[in-house]
């Protein structure tokens, strides 16, 4: 077996810079989509629902994209053309999403807007699982924190300015913030414009800069030959095998990736209740807008928002990309020491005291909740808000250093228990780690945020901390693989 040749700074960095783009567009989805789909008439209830498309199109497609990339190699490489054809339909369905209201007369426009957010997810997730493999067949295991930290730092940095966009398009460039009843922010609708053209910029540097091994090349460094894993992929297989095969594979999977699973459950659980319900949750807890405003009904039962209300729902959604842009920021500061920590203080520690960051600064919410209009300079402009809303960048340092582990820690544990051959279809597996704690926390979410917290939502961030502090608990029952485990694996799945 031969070692991968050991890649220097930018070639690591080229490898994954496609991902900065990506994140973007995906920190745009996150920070506004239950903005947008809230505008165009969506209650509390039913926001968790329409979130469910994300996480269904990660279920579905990467385990498929997976396992087509590990079979693919053209003259674009392996999983380069999986990445661009993610890129090219998200750009597609981020210049879409925002103009909605303009398809009314076809298609209502929430129906049009949960379309446009089904194509986005499922195209991010079509680059995503590529994106992840990319550097597990490019990057040596030496260099492996060091890949995944990389590509950590640059998902924080398209997350932190995806984020923060439509409040610079405000408050700096001056376009409207507000939204009328059916319709879109402008400065909501520049960002998802802007994003689709840093999306397909930056993968296109990737693919045209990133020189993937041949099949001969890579299959050498993994002591196995080309040719053989070639007819073997080349064999016609029914619809029963390939269901056994798959079936197989999930049997032999490596006993690590069962025990992530655990934590990637309470972790993911968490991660999508702060994406759908932060906005809501800021707004009521520290802007002070009563939870009927929030309720579709009473709304057109009373003939609209009133102007201040309506003033004040969008200062908080333009905060809520505050926010994330900070929790994103601390993630990629988190990020540029993680693989020294992770080599110092083992990977799993450093895995499971971020999460508990995390946890702490979700239940931490609970106890900000400042009105006092304050002055904020936020470098770029000044703006007044909630001093609560200022005292919530405290617990987005804890979010952040989460986020920033759990980017990294999974995928650089995972990634050497793999087999080879089946890098790719097990990376797609993996999602489904992320996927059903999504689909899960948005069946239930809802309910329990209306039934139980009489739509109060910033008690369901607190179960979001709850599940975090679990997640952090779970990784003391991780063991990590040796070679020998490793070699095992790859005999196991080679039968």
């Amino acid at each position: 077996m031969k070692n991968k040749p050991p890649l220097s700074f930018w070639q690591i960095w080229n490898v994954s810079f496609g991902f900065l783009g990506v994140q973007f567009g995906f920190a745009l989805q996150n920070a506004n989509v239950s903005r947008i789909l809230s505008d165009l008439g969506a209650d509390l209830h039913s926001l968790s629902l329409f979130w469910l498309v994300a996480p269904i199109m990660g279920l579905l497609i990467q385990p498929l994209v997976g396992a087509a990339s590990d079979r693919t190699w053209n003259r674009f490489g392996r999983r380069n053309p999986y990445i661009l054809l993610g890129a090219i339909c998200a750009t597609l369905g981020m210049l879409l999403m925002p103009n909605a209201p303009l398809f009314v007369a076809f298609i209502t426009p929430m129906l049009f807007g949960a379309m446009m957010l089904a194509v986005m997810d499922a195209s991010f997730n079509i680059a995503f699982q590529p994106f992840r493999a990319l550097v597990s067949d490019m990057v040596p295991d030496k260099q492996m924190n060091q890949g995944y930290a990389i590509q950590a730092f640059l998902i924080n940095i398209g997350a932190v300015v995806g984020s923060i966009l439509p409040f610079v398009l405000t408050n700096v460039v001056g376009l409207e913030n507000t939204s009328k009843a059916g319709s879109i922010a402008p400065s909501v609708v520049w960002a998802f414009y802007i994003g689709a053209s840093v999306l397909l910029g930056t993968v296109l540097w990737t693919v045209f800069r990133t020189k993937e091994y041949s099949p001969k090349e890579y299959y050498k460094f993994k002591g196995m030959d080309s040719e053989t894993v070639a007819k073997e992929q080349a064999k016609n297989k029914t619809l029963v095998e390939t269901l056994k095969g798959f079936l197989g594979l999930l049997k032999s999977m490596p006993k690590v990736m069962k025990r992530l699973a655990v934590v990637q459950f309470f972790s993911w659980f968490a991660l999508f209740i702060m994406w759908v319900y932060t906005m809501p949750a800021i707004a009521q807890h520290i802007w002070g807008i009563d939870v009927k405003w929030f309720d579709p009904i009473y709304i057109k039962s009373v003939g609209g928002v009133p102007h201040n209300i309506a003033q004040a729902k969008g200062a908080a959604g333009d905060w809520v990309g505050i926010l994330f842009a900070a929790y994103s920021l601390f993630a990629a500061f988190f990020s540029i020491f993680l693989a020294k920590l992770a080599n110092t203080l083992g990977r799993k520690l450093v895995y499971s005291v971020s999460l508990f960051a995390g946890g702490i600064g979700y239940l931490s919410f609970m106890l900000i909740s400042n009105s006092e209009p304050t002055l904020v300079n936020l470098l770029i402009t000044e703006i007044v808000v909630p001093q609560g809303a200022v005292s919530l960048f405290i617990p987005m340092i804890g979010v952040g250093i989460a986020w920033s582990a759990i980017l990294a820690m999974p995928y650089a544990i995972l990634a050497g228990s793999l087999p080879a051959n089946k890098t790719g279809v097990y990376m797609g597996i993996f999602n489904f780690t992320i996927a059903a704690p999504q689909i899960i926390s948005g069946i239930f979410a809802g309910w329990v945020l209306s039934r139980v917290f009489e739509n109060q939502a910033i008690n369901i961030i607190m179960l979001a901390g709850g599940s975090m502090v679990l997640g952090a608990i779970s990784v003391i029952f991780i063991k990590e693989s040796t070679s020998e485990t490793i070699e095992q694996n790859i005999i196991e799945v080679a039968k």
